[in-house]
């Protein structure tokens, strides 16, 4: 089974387009520690030929022109045949309007998230098959794997919060995605608010997991400037803390771990930077475009 990592920034990617925070600032210019990112997506297949994307980020169209395994191999045709959604924010689900030119494919989320999409006309104009996942039965998919989604602690899509927003909802409308093949698993889980009994079980024994690694501390937009939520408030636990999900990975029975979905103030993207060492003490990963992992 191969992941290619399609892009590993949140929202707004890195360097975002009106930011020029530190870390931004470092990406602007050049600096090489600082590689530019787009908003995270991931490809994963089994056998080469059909691939399965986890989320669909604005930034797909170019993401498909980088990544070879991914172009048309005859005049009508695309070798994506699934699109599956860990929630239905703007920054997972977007792209799906660049696959509106008559290739069907189907489209795999929780039901929160599928009726966010229904509700929405725009979406209207993407051919593709909707598919209601259960955390209860595999979900089969082109190729030969199969997908597992089930609720993570989250909260609604910014443009669908109330006033009073519940923050660790285990609803469905932030899930994970454990895609399995060939006797291998990749756990796929951009967003997270907490940590849970059940996320504890839905990951154990995988050979990959990508997690959320949105913000290094919990108050990190509030210090920089350029923000007045917390971590938490949007939905992601901070990596650091003895609360956060460093001290929960780094003693995880999970093969390889990947920290992805990146928000462009966080200090990890930063090569050699303390807290990318920090990460990589511990014997995880910072996701940038373009990686690929073969299992």
């Amino acid at each position: 089974m191969k992941a290619i990592v399609l892009g590993a920034a949140a929202g707004g990617g890195f360097p975002q387009w009106n930011c020029g925070c530190r870390v931004c600032a470092m990406a602007w210019n050049g600096d090489p520690r600082a590689p530019w990112r787009t908003q995270a997506s991931l490809a994963v297949s089994l056998d080469g030929a059909n691939w399965t994307l986890l989320n669909a980020s604005p930034d797909l169209g170019s993401q498909i022109r980088a990544t070879p395994a991914l172009w048309p191999r005859e005049e009508r045709h695309s070798p994506i045949g699934a699109v599956i959604l860990s929630s239905a924010e703007i920054d997972h689900v977007t792209g799906l309007l660049s696959l509106r030119e008559r290739h069907a494919f189907d489209l795999v989320a929780l039901p929160p998230v599928l009726d966010a999409i229904a509700a929405n006309p725009i979406f209207a104009a993407v051919p593709a098959r909707r598919v209601a996942a259960s955390a209860s039965a595999p979900i089969m998919l082109a190729g030969g794997l199969a997908a597992e989604l089930f609720p993570v602690p989250g909260k609604a899509p910014l443009y669908l919060e109330d006033q009073d927003p519940k923050l660790e909802s285990e609803a469905g409308e932030t899930a994970g995605v454990r895609i399995s093949g060939g006797g291998r698993s990749i756990v796929y889980i951009p967003g997270c608010a907490a940590l849970s009994d059940d996320l504890r079980t839905r990951v154990d024994g995988a050979d990959l997991l990508f997690f959320d690694g949105t913000l290094f501390t919990d108050d990190e937009m509030i210090r920089a400037g350029v923000g007045q939520k917390t971590g938490r408030r949007m939905g992601h636990m901070p990596i650091a803390g003895d609360d956060g999900s460093l001290a929960w990975l780094s003693g995880l029975p999970v093969a390889r771990k990947v920290y992805i979905h990146l928000n462009n103030t966080n200090p990890a993207l930063i090569a050699g930077s303390p807290e990318r060492l920090m990460i990589e003490a511990a014997g995880v990963a910072v996701a940038h475009d373009g990686m690929e992992i073969e299992l």
